[in-house]
């Protein structure tokens, strides 16, 4: 009885087995991935134990997977209740009498990297204004001296050395300073006409961040194929490409050049508008290069949790937050806000995590550099660590958008196999395309997933298609 209970078993592992692999085989034949690397590790976050490996040593890019790398190394060293501070207060004598301040006004910027964001619109309101109101409540009418922006918490170069060209000038490459707003993102309105024709200018939001910009563009087709090229802190730049044609309104989003120097600006203006007048020019603490004397805080913001910053970086993959981290944990952990002292404390948090770092060569935080490269066996272990060993995992766990419902996993993933099932970080850069995440197979054993796709020359849709299935499979032999 015993035997044939044993054979049994083992016709059924075998069949499980068989089906996992033939759909992996079919998968590998498509020829969309003719040339295409393919690295692929799932494991049960019961035991650690490997329940399908693909050549997961082979060290591939990630794209915006990396940032669950990023976004578990923050939540785990700085905690999920991390609060960034900005802040509003001045230097000098302020004569209570006159409302005179002889000296400036510092906005001391903290490293919030959602100040002002749309995604944060409730929690921020107009933080402005309420600045506004506070400095008329401690008396001030007049200011001898100039707004100025400290963004002197991290260094003065905002964009990671290995970042294309292609993509600095636009919302998505946008850098980090430290002060960052409105994530440093700048709408350019357009109104096309016929295919062909030269798109006009309609507009900027905000206007205050607006800078000389040569229209290259062309009205063309039905997609947004228009870049802009600008580097940080200049004032010049240019569009190219194409956006759709016979359109009243398109909006073309573009990174700003120079976010403290704006916030010094608007303040500077709405305090005009307030009455309160300001005698010089606003300006930065990286132009005046010189740190202010005794500063007297009279405002303070506070950003959101770090919980709920990462959930809005994992869920809509946003770079610029993914950054702000990694200087954060730079300067928290190692003393310099910098992206090079931000990645050494990434890889002693994988290493901490028991996670192999060969294989792994980290560029920046968000995986927006074409020379990141990581390893499938490396995430599926950093995700079982974080889940099995992590003291902030339900933080993280949460952060992940859920299939076929939020964020980069909205399109994607709706078989009823992966509703209310499976949460992944998803990363896509072009012939790019990788996921990595958590799923509940059949038998009710929980998984952890990498699988990273590189250069395949087919659609991407269809390359998303094979690793639905693979993942479906799994699902029900496991």
């Amino acid at each position: 009885m015993y035997r044939n209970f044993f054979g049994l078993l083992l016709l059924l592992i075998s069949t499980v087995a068989t089906a996992q692999y033939e759909t992996l085989k079919s998968f590998l034949a498509d020829s969309s991935l003719s040339g295409a690397s393919v690295s692929i590790c799932i494991v049960s976050t019961e035991d650690g134990t490997t329940v399908l490996d693909y050549d997961s040593d082979e060290s591939l890019m990630p794209a915006s997977v990396l940032k669950i790398v990023t976004s578990a190394a923050a939540l785990e060293l700085l905690g999920p209740d991390y609060h960034f501070k900005t802040s509003i207060g001045y230097t000098g004598e302020l004569d209570k009498r006159t409302g005179v301040l002889t000296g400036d006004l510092v906005i001391k910027g903290g490293g919030d990297p959602a100040l002002g964001s749309p995604y944060f619109r409730e929690h921020y309101g107009n933080f402005l204004s309420g600045w506004v109101l506070r400095l008329k409540e401690a008396g001030v009418k007049s200011v001898n001296g100039r707004v100025i922006c400290d963004d002197s918490r991290y260094d003065y170069q905002p964009v990671p050395a290995k970042w294309l060209w292609e993509d600095i000038g636009n919302y998505y490459g946008a850098g980090v300073y430290g002060l960052s707003l409105f994530d440093n993102t700048l709408e350019i309105h357009f109104r096309t006409s016929s295919e062909g024709t030269i798109p006009e200018i309609t507009g900027y939001n905000p206007s205050e961040a607006r800078y000389d910009l040569s229209n290259q563009l062309v009205s063309s087709g039905n997609s947004d194929k228009g870049y802009v090229f600008s580097p940080p802190y200049g004032n010049y730049g240019w569009i190219a490409g194409t956006i759709p044609a016979n359109r009243d309104h398109f909006t073309l989003l573009a990174s700003i050049p120079d976010p403290p120097m704006l916030i010094a600006s608007l303040f500077d203006k709405m305090l005009d508008s307030a009455g309160i007048a300001v005698r010089q020019e606003p300006s930065t603490l990286r132009i005046e290069n010189h740190v202010p004397g005794e500063v007297i805080t009279i405002a303070e913001t506070k950003s959101p949790s770090l919980s709920a910053i990462t959930e809005v970086l994992n869920h809509e993959s946003v770079n610029l937050y993914a950054e702000h981290l990694l200087k954060e944990l730079g300067l928290q952990f190692r003393g310099k806000g910098t992206t090079d002292s931000g990645i050494d404390v990434l890889y002693s948090f994988l290493a901490e995590a028991g996670v192999d770092p060969k294989g792994f060569f980290i560029e920046d935080g968000s995986g927006l550099s074409p020379l990141n490269a990581v390893t499938a066996k490396g995430l599926a272990g950093l995700l079982f660590y974080m889940e099995k060993k992590a003291q902030n995992a339900e933080a993280f766990i949460n952060s992940l958008p859920e299939a076929g419902k939020e964020g980069t996993l909205k399109s994607s993933f709706h078989q009823t196999s992966f509703k209310n099932n499976l949460k992944a970080k998803s990363g896509s850069i072009t012939r790019t395309r990788c996921y990595a995440g958590y799923f509940t197979a059949s038998s009710g054993k929980e998984m952890a997933f990498s699988i990273m796709v590189n250069n395949y020359s087919g659609s991407s849709q269809t390359v998303v298609s094979g690793i639905e299935a693979l993942l479906l499979e799994t699902i029900v032999s496991q």
